[in-house]
């Protein structure tokens, strides 16, 4: 049963979603709700491109385990493990893209490629093709690009030995890191596409890039999904995010109340079950002290929240 969410103070939603189900626990969340906005994107970017092949069928010998993670399975590659932070910008959509893109380049040279490609270089030169840029983008169309046009190093922001690192400052305090300030209560603009890395870096733009050479998405179908990432790493995925997503703190997050709020594109790196409910294993942008250190869990074999619907997967040109 829905309830007016509206009308319910951040305290009264956290009750109620607490008492009301035992998927997920609640509590105050750290994030206005205008800034939680902020990082979603329209929802009609939650479709597949057309001309976008589909990914063929992973033939495998061996059972699927129960539980999976990849940062276990390969624990060389630095950028599985690492939460990114997409600030006051709808750029899920490219952030998560280069973060896929980053896993599977470390895990199809063996751990002897660790770089980290650029969620900015997506999200300000790949243009109206991928939709724009703050205000979202198609998640595949993000991958495509990188076929086409190459991608070229990133980081984190103020990041160095990199080419572009990411544009926009963490939101406000986050535990254990520099404080740089808050963030604008609207969102911030698209960055200006410069085809030129940031001053100190010593590799030319064009020579620093890096190449996609296959897209795919993923069939709507659990089993081909767990297959996809236990033979070729993360993939992206998208989802429709409703109100009382924003009070998450742990759990197999199930949508329990609230209105549709927008998309938002993330990585899964892994499965499980928790309580005997089945789950997937999901990396956000939203800094490491969001949810479950920067991950949570939502339902798995249920479509919930359409995040079976949409998982691109990608093969780097290596």
């Amino acid at each position: 049963m829905s309830v007016d969410v509206n009308q319910m103070s951040d305290q009264e939603l956290v009750d109620y979603l607490n008492t009301k189900q035992h998927f997920f626990k609640a509590e105050l969340p750290t994030m206005s709700y205008e800034n939680f906005k902020s990082h979603l994107m329209d929802l009609k970017y939650m479709k597949k491109p057309e001309g976008t092949e589909r990914a063929k069928q992973i033939v495998m010998n061996e059972v699927l385990p129960e539980n999976f993670d990849a940062r276990e399975k390969w624990p060389e590659c630095v950028s599985i493990k690492t939460i990114r932070d997409q600030a006051n910008c709808g750029s899920c959509w490219a952030v998560s893209g280069a973060s896929v893109k980053s896993d599977r380049l470390c895990i199809q040279t063996k751990g002897q490629d660790q770089r980290i490609i650029s969620g900015t270089d997506i999200l300000a030169c790949c243009g109206e093709y991928c939709g724009h840029g703050c205000n979202g983008g198609y998640m595949l169309r993000a991958f495509r690009y990188g076929m086409n046009s190459g991608v070229c190093t990133g980081g984190a922001y103020m990041a160095k030995g990199c080419c572009k690192p990411y544009s926009f400052h963490p939101c406000g305090q986050h535990k254990g890191q520099p404080y740089y300030g808050e963030c604008l209560k609207q969102n911030e603009n698209t960055p200006t596409c410069r085809a030129r890395c940031q001053f100190g870096y010593r590799t030319d733009y064009d020579k620093d890039k890096i190449y996609a050479k296959s897209v795919h998405f993923v069939d709507e179908d659990e089993e081909e999904i767990r297959k996809e990432i236990f033979r070729n790493g993360p993939v992206q995925a998208g989802f429709i995010v409703y109100q009382d997503f924003r009070a998450y703190k742990n759990g197999v997050y199930v949508h329990t109340t609230g209105a549709q709020v927008g998309g938002h594109a993330i990585k899964i790196i892994g499965w499980g079950v928790e309580n005997g409910v089945k789950y997937w294993l999901v990396s956000n942008s939203w800094n490491s002290d969001w949810g479950e250190d920067g991950l949570f869990k939502i339902r798995r074999g249920t479509n919930e929240c359409e995040i079976e619907g949409m998982i691109g997967s990608v093969i780097m040109d290596v």
